[in-house]
């Protein structure tokens, strides 16, 4: 992650314009006393009425000049923390696609979009709005001092002693203000999650009739976050008014001895006028400096969320001498794999051979390594001992990039963006696929009959996770996704639940006339793996059979036992004959 420092560098220019503008209009500020203090001695007590039309003229330049320069102040600050705040929101989410598969299996969905969202949007305005008043309160007090002391250097003392005793004040509150700002930033992580969760899985929530239990999960936690924020207010509220005090108490303490020593021909009546006036301008600052102590703490706190994110480190990555393949055929070889996740063991001494162009169908029980395989195929997790080969090549030697783009994958949990027909399918190529290519691979998937009675037809929107569709719409849809990418490769995981058995048996002929395609399909249905050239199945992460179709049947194991629960009095006739 490049620090914030370096944005600060690189956008230097920005600032020191901001800042010079800055200067200039609390210069402009500082006069204004000034001529404030001519007009009493010289015109009102002195009587040099032909001075007044000037100094007059004098306080409406400075009314202009002060607009100028004010609004190239804050309109430079407003582009630059704007510039910032995109580069760190798109290193962020570059940084997460980065991250490995196992970073996701911890982290919510909620969490991160705070991260992306909220977190960056409270860095954002401390280097804009924030940031310049805290710039702007710094100098303005220095600016406002050395004009008080200029007039009375003994009563100047007074703003002088009051300062400290703000700045204290206010580093007790930021103190308290960052412990509660980890934890609002954690539960609006939180609650981002739960309403995230219960908006995706609305139709869920109404099947099941959970209405009542979401909004109060959702209460809990909204209640949880009202209360840290009254929390944070009960703080903020405690010690605003002392900030109010002291500043109250300024004026009148300054009106109080500077009447003194105007009664005492020490101090001039315009002196004391202007004094007066600057004592009035440092009284913004320490009002300012109670919420810009809680806007900063907001921001240090998420900057703190923010780092953690890139205190994870991607262990899967491109090795320093990763190869890229001339050509992938699609040879696959598992040599001896194991592999655990979270302390538990999910596959153990796995080997298999695909020849490219070749099909080989793994079946086994719920949880026992299925999809633990494409997971390691595609490296979203690496193997714990053994090695798996793409063309002879051992896969961490090859290219990420190249790996993936090899294998066209159709997920058991399909999910569609809320987006055009044509461009779900596209989504494996963009850039590249065709429309009449997108149309055949939809054939071959079976989905063109259905996509071609939608209104728009191709370009029909499809709700988010493909709402509207029905579960096997949206499989055939997958499927053409994963067609029209024409990779070396394909994956089918248990791809074809949601079909009936006429349609799923075309998109198995179709599959099959793909012979130079290597083809590992996922499935607990007999019919979908009974042509592939090698059928392997698993229990408790381990291979425990293998063989075609009718090897597996004459061993009467758990295949053969699978293949009677789906086929019934058919499977008894087999095992007659």
């Amino acid at each position: 992650m490049k620090k914030l420092t370096y944005y600060l560098k690189k956008y230097w220019y920005f600032y020191a314009f901001a800042i010079i503008s800055m200067v200039i209009s609390i210069s402009l500020d500082m006069l204004s006393p000034m001529i404030t203090q001519s007009i009493v001695d010289r015109v009102l007590v002195g009587g040099d009425l032909v001075l007044l039309p000037k100094l007059l003229a004098g306080i409406l330049a400075i009314g202009i000049g002060r607009c100028i320069f004010q609004y190239t102040k804050e309109t430079t600050f407003d582009i630059v923390s704007n510039k910032i705040s995109i580069h760190l929101r798109t290193n962020l989410f570059q940084y997460i696609q980065k991250l490995d598969i196992s970073f996701f299996d911890d982290v919510s969905t909620g969490e991160l979009m705070a991260r992306v969202k909220d977190d960056i949007d409270k860095i954002w305005n401390v280097l804009g709005f924030v940031g310049m008043l805290l710039i702007e309160v710094t100098i303005h007090t220095v600016f406002v001092l050395f004009c008080m002391y200029r007039i009375s250097p003994i009563l100047a003392i007074i703003p002088t002693l009051i300062l400290p005793i703000v700045g204290t004040i206010a580093i007790i509150m930021e103190r308290k203000l960052g412990r509660i700002y980890g934890e609002i930033s954690e539960e609006n992580a939180v609650l981002n999650t739960v309403a995230e969760e219960n908006l995706s899985g609305v139709r869920t929530v109404k099947a099941f009739a959970r209405e009542k239990y979401e909004i109060k999960k959702f209460l809990s936690h909204n209640n949880r976050y009202y209360e840290l924020n009254m929390k944070q207010s009960k703080v903020f509220v405690r010690f605003y008014p002392y900030f109010q005090m002291v500043t109250k108490l300024l004026p009148f303490t300054v009106l109080l001895l500077g009447g003194y020593f105007y009664i005492n021909n020490t101090l001039s009546l315009g002196q004391l006028s202007a004094f007066t006036e600057y004592s009035m301008n440092i009284v913004w600052p320490m009002e300012m400096l109670g919420w810009l102590t809680n806007e900063f703490s907001s921001a240090l706190a998420s900057n703190k969320k923010i780092q953690k994110i890139y205190e994870n480190v991607p262990k899967i990555k491109d090795a320093q001498d990763a190869i890229t393949l001339p050509f992938v055929n699609g040879d696959i070889s598992f040599d001896h794999v194991s592999f655990s996740h979270n302390g538990k063991q999910i596959l153990k001494d796995i080997s298999f051979h695909v020849s490219a162009g070749k099909t080989i169908g793994i079946m086994g029980a719920t949880g026992a390594g299925k999809s633990s395989i494409i997971n390691l195929l595609e490296r979203l997790y690496d193997v714990d001992t053994g090695e798996i080969r793409l063309d002879q090549v051992n896969i961490k030697k090859l290219k990420l990039k190249q790996l993936r783009t090899s294998i066209s994958l159709v997920m058991q949990d399909v999910f569609l963006f809320s987006d055009t027909v044509l461009e779900n399918i596209k989504l494996g190529k963009r850039k590249h696929l065709k429309s009449n290519e997108v149309k055949s691979a939809a054939k071959q998937a079976e989905a063109d009959s259905f996509i071609s009675k939608m209104d728009d037809e191709y370009d029909t929107i499809i709700g988010e996770r493909g709402v509207g569709l029905s579960g096997g719409q949206k499989q055939r849809i997958s499927i053409a996704r994963a067609l029209s990418k024409h990779a070396p490769i394909l994956v089918l995981d248990d791809s074809t639940s949601a079909l009936d058995m006429e349609t799923e048996h075309n998109i198995q002929k179709n599959l099959a006339s793909l012979h130079k395609t290597t083809k590992l399909i996922i499935a607990h249905r007999i019919s979908a793996v009974r042509n592939a050239d090698e059928i392997i199945y698993l229990e408790d992460g381990k291979i425990v059979e293998r063989g075609t179709h009718d090897e597996l049947l004459k061993l009467h194991g758990l295949y053969y036992e699978t293949y009677k629960t789906q086929y019934g009095d058919i499977a008894k006739q087999v095992s007659v004959s």
